[in-house]
């Protein structure tokens, strides 16, 4: 298996969360698809692939999308905020990769909530709000952190916010299994043109281009 394709999973992954957190911040909307999967990919522990944290390519169909977008024009105003919370969270996940302890706490908290996501399976607003827990007593702590732009409306709604920090979760925790893959920033920038090439193969397999 392509250690560069199993990287690009990975970075879509990313993009997903980022893309729907733009999304949701902005018109209090989601696709419930592609939330599912990036929450549920919380709850993966054991893989062999990276595709198996979304249950199958098709989970980050959205993401990988938005990955050839992003890699294609960094600078389209119309993403420019996705483009951001993306970088934020490769940002976010250096600090994650670098404390022995917040990965401790994170995966701890993150197998007790998987119970639960057992129980309320089809329910993602629950999901989310016991999610968003987690990620308010670690993240939210950092002096590092991402700031959301949208309609006050929407963020002030106590379930989208739940979804939001779920979702920038579930971005550290893509981007976590990318730089376990061998995934670097600086490898990013340098093999940018590949990354594209693999990321539109995998969307072209998906019938997206």
């Amino acid at each position: 298996m392509s250690t560069l394709r199993e990287q690009t999973i990975a970075l879509a992954g990313v993009a997903q969360a980022a893309r729907i957190v733009d999304q949701i911040s902005k018109t209090g909307s989601y696709p419930l698809e592609f939330l599912e999967s990036s929450v549920n990919s919380l709850f993966v522990f054991d893989l062999e692939h990276a595709e198996d944290i979304f249950k199958g390519l098709p989970g980050v169909r959205l993401g990988l999308q938005n990955l050839c977008a992003l890699l294609v024009n960094q600078r389209d105003m119309e993403q420019r905020d996705a483009v951001r919370y993306f970088f934020n969270v490769l940002h976010l996940e250096r600090r994650f990769a670098a404390d022995e302890q917040l990965r401790e706490v994170v995966r701890s908290r993150l197998e007790h909530a998987s119970f639960r996501a057992e129980h309320f399976a089809g329910n993602v607003g629950d999901v989310c709000h016991s999610v968003s827990g987690i990620y308010q007593d670690t993240f939210s702590k950092l002096p590092q952190r991402i700031k959301i732009m949208g309609s006050a409306q929407h963020l002030e709604n106590n379930q989208n916010a739940d979804i939001v920090r779920s979702l920038l979760l579930a971005g550290i925790r893509s981007a976590y299994l990318w730089r376990q893959l061998g995934g670097r920033r600086w490898k990013l920038v340098m093999q940018r043109k590949a990354m594209l090439k693999s990321a539109q193969e995998l969307s072209r397999g998906l019938g997206l281009v």
